[in-house]
């Protein structure tokens, strides 16, 4: 199978079982980690409003659904926020984890569907992701929590998200493209979802 012109998920029933592949589980983990460090600690600062962060946090949740499917990416999503709202002691605002979840699982139900050419599979994962998660979910979360303290209305909100997430979302949708073009990195994907045989003694 060719890194450059298909995505590493496989059409098949099979896939939907990798939340039970402890290698893949594991990969999972470090993905929601490093959500975590880029949306937490990374985040860039906006100059134009505090209730909307430009962060690449969605990157690795993104890269979890395309690469192992929409239950693998639905956790990593989920970890991350429920984990990062732990640590930072933010109260859990289980709407925008529904939409974290969004993310992963989106991408990983497009990626299943769209497979090649590889660069359509991965705009139209980054993209329908991030309207259903990003846009839409994780709006009504903001709105039914904080909208009231910064003065702007649901309709507005949604195009300030919009507008930021094309933005982001281009660059996500590069750089998971790039990674996917590189034959190293494919391959280790297709390691991991390859379940191993079990070792002889």
């Amino acid at each position: 199978m060719s890194s450059k012109n298909v995505c590493p998920t496989e059409k098949k029933k099979s896939n939907l079982l990798l939340f039970g592949n402890l290698r893949v589980l594991c990969a999972a983990s470090l993905l929601s980690a490093m959500s975590l460090i880029l949306g937490k600690f990374l985040q860039i600062p906006n100059p134009f409003s505090q209730i909307i962060r430009i962060s690449f946090e969605n990157l690795p949740i993104l890269f979890s659904g395309i690469c192992f499917g929409p239950l693998v990416g639905a956790a990593t999503g989920a970890v991350a926020d429920l984990v990062g709202c732990l640590l930072y002691g933010y109260a859990i605002n289980p709407i925008i984890t529904l939409g974290a979840a969004a993310v992963g699982m989106v991408s990983g139900l497009v990626a299943l569907i769209v497979r090649r050419p590889l660069w359509l599979c991965c705009v139209l994962s980054t993209v329908l992701a991030h309207l259903t998660g990003s846009v839409l979910i994780k709006s009504l979360g903001l709105a039914a929590w904080y909208l009231s303290k910064y003065n702007m209305g649901l309709w507005q909100l949604m195009l300030w998200r919009l507008l930021t997430y094309t933005l982001i979302g281009t660059l996500e949708c590069t750089i998971i493209f790039l990674l996917l073009r590189s034959k190293a990195v494919f391959a280790q994907v297709e390691s991991l979802r390859r379940p191993r045989e079990k070792e002889v003694k």
